[in-house]
């Protein structure tokens, strides 16, 4: 099964509460993959929403990723890591998690995507295919062009994040990319087990 296909990247606007009902509700309608997400640098916050997502996660399948903090994953036993270029270098963090926990590494130019050729990191994230008003530091809008390029250039799984919707999923999903990364699309739902239904379906077979 590929782990990378719906990946759910959680909104750390969200209470613990409805974290967990978002994330419940979502691997039920399909999401196969969750990454805990929490920028504002408390780490016990961060520990907390982690462990409160593991425990709707478990006995699902569904791998528990960590956003950025090595720590945070190791103290909560998480399946993996997923590292920013300013976090940990990669080769570090490996180290720490030993060869089984998954590590992934967002890349934002070309340049990145060649280095990470020689890194030992199990998926990429690419970032951005689209242009997004909250990502106000856009290095690169790779649009679909750009991933269906990068896709040949890389030896890695590619996750496709930033901008993708309802709306652009079938045309990302035709590139055979392995997986979208989407948050406001499933966090922001209504219904994030329908949402996470429709999105499947969207990306076909």
């Amino acid at each position: 099964m590929n782990p990378y296909r719906l990946y759910l990247v959680t909104d750390e606007q969200l209470s613990v509460d409805r974290l967990q009902h978002v994330v419940g509700e979502a691997v039920a309608g399909g999401v196969t993959l969750v990454q805990v997400r929490e920028k504002h640098g408390d780490v016990r916050a961060f520990i907390e929403r982690a462990e409160a997502v593991q425990d709707v996660l478990r006995g699902t399948g569904v791998p528990l990723i960590i956003n950025d903090r090595v720590d945070v994953a190791l103290a909560v036993n998480a399946d993996g890591v997923h590292l920013g270029q300013s976090d940990m270098p990669a080769a570090y963090a490996r180290r720490l998690l030993g060869p089984d926990r998954l590590l992934g590494l967002s890349v934002e130019s070309d340049g990145q995507l060649l280095e990470a050729e020689s890194l030992p990191v199990d998926y990429l994230g690419l970032s951005a295919i689209f242009a997004t008003p909250t990502k106000t530091n856009l290095i690169k809008e790779w649009g679909l062009n750009g991933l269906s390029r990068a896709m040949t250039q890389s030896s890695h799984p590619i996750v496709a994040i930033g901008g993708i919707h309802a709306g652009n999923l079938r045309e990302v999903a035709k590139t055979g990319v392995h997986g979208v990364a989407l948050v406001s699309a499933i966090c922001a739902a209504p219904c994030p087990r329908a949402a996470a239904a429709m999105l499947i379906s969207h990306m076909g077979e």
